[in-house]
This record gives C-alpha cells, sequence and structure tokens, in this order.
C-alpha cells in the first residue's frame, strides 16, 4: 500500500488515491476541502472547536482542516444538552451535522498553502465516560495518534491489503477513530463513511467489496445470527472488536462461521491500543508497550501512544506471564466494600455467568436501609425458559444457591432485575453510576417498542415483553403470564400516543384470548380507529398465531 502520514497528509494532492465510498471521495477532494476549511477557519478566528460529524470524511476534513488552521479539536462523545453546555466554554464554534450548527461545508474559503503538519502542535481532545460515568477529558498530539496507526499497519497491513474497512462503531471514540478513519486514511484502504449498526447493514456494504473488513462491538457481533450470509461474509480480512468484552460464545461462533477468531483489542481512550488477541486466552502486548503492576496488581502503561516519559496507572489487574503476555483478572476499582468485607463485583460476575441461565452480568450496590448488591442480569434461552416455567422467586433462589459455593451470604445479591439486553453507551461500556441507578429504578410496566410502520391510517407495532414486566409478579408465581387487562392498556396507552382518540373510555367489546403471552416474547399489535364508531380495533398475535383482539369503546367527554 501507499502510505501516507498523517503529518503529510495534505501535502501533495493524489486523484488517483481512494479514501472513501458512498458517496465516493478522492484524496485531492480531502485535501482541498480540508484546506478550505482551514481559511475558513482562521477567518472566523476559532482557537478551539467540537467536532461531531455522523460521516467519516467529513469527521477527516474537519480534523485535518482544524490542524492545518493551529485550531485545537474536541470530539464529544455526543450532542446532548448536557453535553453540549458541559464543553460551552472550551469551544469557540460547534462542527456537526445538526441542524442550526456549522457544517465544515458552511466555512470554505480560498484554499491555506498546503504544509505539514506539526505531530506535536496537533491537538486531539477525547471525551469518555470514565468508570463512574462522569465524562473526562483526554488529551492526544499528533504524534501519538500516528505513533498509533504506525503500528496498526506493521502488525495487520499485510493481512488487510486493499480491503475497505467498515464499521459499527462511531469515530468520536478512539477505536473507531484509528481504526475507521485514520489509518485507513495513512494506508490508502477506503472506508465507508456511515456507522452500520446492525447486521444486515453491515453485510450489504460487505456485499460491494471485493475486499474488506469490520470494525466492530462485542454488541453487534454477539447479535449476527443465523440469517445472513455467511459463505459471502468469510472472505472478511480481518474482524475486529473493541469496546468490551466479547463472550466466549460470539468469538467461537464467528469462528465457525468465518473460519477465523476476531481480532479482540483491549485498550482505552487514556492509553490507546494496549494488547490483542484470538481465541480467547492471553492478551499480546502491542510493540513498544512496556507493563509493569503496582502492589495492588493493577497494570502500568507505558506507551509510544501516551506523553513522553508519562506511565498510566490503570485499574484492571492482571497476572503477566513470563513471555510478557498476560491475563486480565477485572477492574480494582469495581472492589466494593459491604460491612467492611471487600467483595469484587467482576468475580461474582464471571460466577454468574458460569451458570447456564445467564448470558451477561452486572452488579452493583444498591443504597438502601442498609447497603447491598444488586444484579443485572441478561438471561440466556434456557434462563429465559426457566423464567418463563418457574417463576421469578425460583430463578433467583436458584442463581443464589449458585453464587452461595463462590462467596459469603453477605455478598448475595438482594435485588435482581432481567433485561433484555445491557444497555451500552456509544463506547461499549455501561457505567457503575447507570447500573446503579437502573437497580433502583422500578421495574418497567411498559412494553419495549422495537417498530412502528403507519399504513392508511393504521398501526403495525413490534413489542417486546420485558423479562422483568412488574405485572409478572402475581399473574403468576411460578408461570408468569401477561395479564389480559395489561394488554387493553397497552393498547389503549399505545392508541392514544398514536391516534388522535375521544378521552372517554365507554366499555369493551368481543375480547378474544386466545395464546399466552409470556417474558421475554416479541408480538406484533395492529392499532385501528373506527372514528365514525368511536372504536379502537386491537390484535396481538405472535410469530404464528393470534394471542389476542378486541374493540375498545370510546367517546368524548361530554357524550
Amino acid at each position: 500500500m501507499n502510505w501516507i502520514t498523517l503529518e503529510q497528509m495534505l501535502l501533495e494532492a493524489q486523484p488517483d488515491r481512494a479514501v472513501a465510498v458512498d458517496p465516493a471521495l478522492n484524496h485531492s477532494q480531502l485535501r482541498g476541502a480540508a484546506l478550505c476549511l482551514a481559511a475558513g477557519l482562521q477567518a472566523r478566528g476559532v482557537r478551539h472547536v467540537a467536532v461531531h460529524l455522523e460521516d467519516a470524511a467529513d469527521l477527516a476534513i474537519a480534523l485535518l482542516g482544524a490542524w492545518r488552521a493551529g485550531v485545537r479539536v474536541l470530539l464529544p462523545a455526543d450532542l446532548q444538552a448536557q453535553t453540549r453546555q458541559r464543553w460551552a466554554a472550551d469551544v469557540d464554534l460547534w462542527l456537526t451535522d445538526q441542524p442550526g450548527d456549522t457544517h465544515p461545508g458552511d466555512l470554505q474559503l480560498a484554499p491555506l498553502d498546503a504544509a505539514e503538519l506539526d505531530l506535536d502542535h496537533c491537538w486531539l481532545s477525547l471525551c469518555t465516560s470514565g468508570s463512574s460515568g462522569e465524562p473526562k477529558r483526554i488529551e492526544k498530539n499528533l504524534r501519538q495518534l500516528s505513533n498509533e496507526v504506525h503500528a496498526l499497519e506493521q502488525l495487520w497491513g499485510a493481512d488487510l491489503g486493499p480491503a475497505c474497512m467498515i464499521g459499527s462503531v462511531a469515530t468520536q471514540h478512539i477505536y473507531g477513530l484509528l481504526f475507521r478513519v485514520l489509518w485507513p486514511l495513512c494506508a490508502g484502504r477506503v472506508f465507508v463513511r456511515r456507522q452500520l449498526a446492525f447486521p444486515e447493514d453491515l453485510q450489504r456494504a460487505s456485499r460491494e467489496h471485493p475486499a474488506f473488513a469490520w470494525v466492530a462491538s462485542p454488541a453487534l457481533l454477539k447479535r449476527m445470527g443465523d440469517n445472513l450470509d455467511w459463505p459471502a461474509l468469510s472472505s472478511v480480512r480481518r474482524v475486529f472488536s473493541s469496546g468490551g468484552a466479547l463472550p466466549a460464545e460470539a468469538a467461537q461462533s464467528l469462528q465457525q462461521r468465518l473460519g477465523q477468531w476476531p481480532t479482540e483489542i483491549f485498550g482505552s481512550s487514556e492509553t490507546g491500543g494496549i494488547a490483542w488477541r484470538q481465541g480467547g486466552g492471553l492478551w499480546q502486548p502491542f510493540c513498544g508497550i512496556a507493563l509493569s503492576q503496582d502492589s495492588d496488581g493493577a497494570l502500568l502503561i507505558a506507551s509510544p501512544y501516551l506523553p513522553a516519559g508519562h506511565v498510566e496507572h490503570t485499574a484492571d489487574a492482571a497476572r503477566i506471564a513470563a513471555d510478557g503476555r498476560f491475563e486480565l483478572l477485572g477492574r480494582l476499582d469495581r472492589i466494593v466494600k459491604l460491612e467492611e468485607k471487600r467483595i469484587s463485583l467482576p468475580m461474582l460476575e464471571q460466577a454468574l455467568v458460569a451458570h447456564d441461565w445467564v448470558s451477561e452480568a452486572r452488579l452493583g450496590v444498591v443504597q438502601e436501609n442498609r447497603a447491598s448488591l444488586g444484579a443485572l442480569l441478561v438471561l440466556s434461552e434456557s434462563g429465559l425458559h426457566a423464567l418463563r416455567n418457574l417463576g421469578r422467586r425460583a430463578v433467583t433462589e436458584g442463581l443464589r444457591r449458585h453464587l452461595s459455593e463462590h462467596c459469603e451470604t453477605l455478598a448475595l445479591p438482594r435485588r435482581w432485575r432481567w433485561l433484555r439486553q445491557l444497555p451500552l453507551n456509544a463506547q461499549g461500556k455501561l457505567p457503575q453510576a447507570e447500573v446503579e441507578a437502573l437497580l433502583m429504578a422500578p421495574r418497567p410496566k411498559a412494553p419495549e417498542v422495537l417498530e412502528q410502520v403507519e399504513t392508511d391510517g393504521e398501526w403495525n407495532l413490534q413489542l417486546v415483553v420485558p423479562p422483568d414486566l412488574a405485572y409478572f409478579s402475581g399473574h403468576f408465581p411460578t408461570a408468569p403470564v401477561l395479564p389480559g387487562v395489561v394488554q387493553v392498556d397497552w393498547a389503549m396507552s399505545l392508541g392514544r400516543q398514536l391516534l388522535d382518540l375521544p378521552p372517554r373510555f365507554v366499555g369493551m367489546e368481543v375480547l378474544k384470548f386466545q395464546q399466552l403471552v409470556r417474558p421475554g416474547d416479541q408480538v406484533q399489535l395492529h392499532l385501528r380507529f373506527d372514528r365514525e364508531r368511536g372504536k379502537l380495533y386491537f390484535a396481538y398475535r405472535n410469530d404464528t398465531a393470534a394471542c389476542s383482539s378486541g374493540r375498545i369503546v370510546l367517546g368524548m367527554a361530554n357524550d
């Protein structure tokens, strides 16, 4: 491949060098847009800019243009109001693709002269949630980023060849930024501009290219099911995964379907990449990474992706083998004290996941009358089957018995919550503060709406019945079933959100309950309102049969 360093990216124009697809962009166009943007930023006197762009090519233009203009760049994690407020005093301009903000295309003036970028004076600030959920700002200079993309190419460039880089992760964070933008930009590999969040989208994009690689998250990789054309996808050059732990069963499934183990990357926004592995086992540090440990066993990192002379003190406990590879033992900052006893949450989570009923687990402290542990669990297929046929109490008691073999009674969770999936943030993480907020929240009373489609005034909704629905507790304790009155209430509530319904409930007609609706079921709900008769028609069905139906009679307040 024809390598261009990051600092030389804006020198000689290369119109034959493709950069991005959908739509296509070449190096000459990228360079021209970046130099014109640099002129626009200089003319406005911008010194600090916040950049949040969904299009990875626009992000590349914004970064290069800002650095050429001597502007420091902040990459906020999102564009929520509280995020904007948090960083408002630190930036002069928000460069985004949202209405009302400035877009890179709005700042195009006659271009600045081409020049080499200064590796030590081009700055980027990344934002990470941290373990507590409180945002942290991490400063990187171009030299650190350049060192990392060089290392990635030396390690995997020959394997990738001309592969198109296709990503499911956001480019606002270090993993997506490096693997989806900066590395392919230097190597001369094209990249798909958009983040593709669903397996079907990843497959569609892959079919457009004879050679391709995936930059993915564990959350996406574990959702890749049998409905994909796996023989066609098996030509993928490499599958990268980072942002969280990839479950062993998901890695095994990919190996069986693709003939290769996914390449897992371990690192953080603070450190950049630390190590990698394939097929589980020990982690192999990247070239140039020096590892040591403190007295508590926490990893200490010295790296060319960190400031010279700096040693990053992580909260990751590890066991380092004689050959330099290492095993991760969990987060030291997730050791809590209950009644003066130290309890490792990662150790208990691993014990829970070892049970056949549990797919994923996160523990947190519940602060009520006295502190105790609570558990957020994603049940496996067998766990969901047990919940349906034994009930909530039997499942929690079974898991407590299992866990009691690994810890004393004090550490057994007293609050249990079943989730369909862990609510990971854009960085593939679940901050501890969010775990504990979910444990304190009441159990859900509404369905999860996956999809809603309107056709000729009628609505079809795809719903998931939460496995932890509050209404299951009394209906029935040993065989939970969604009560008929709740089904009617959901139809009425969703109807009021989507249709202009009269306010007064008058009565019910022709109610039929034909199939049981159980925890975790996916059902379709059809809603139609006959305005002339004042009747809301509803019908629930699963994949194979009708579950329930009826008519809700409504009237005006003065009828």
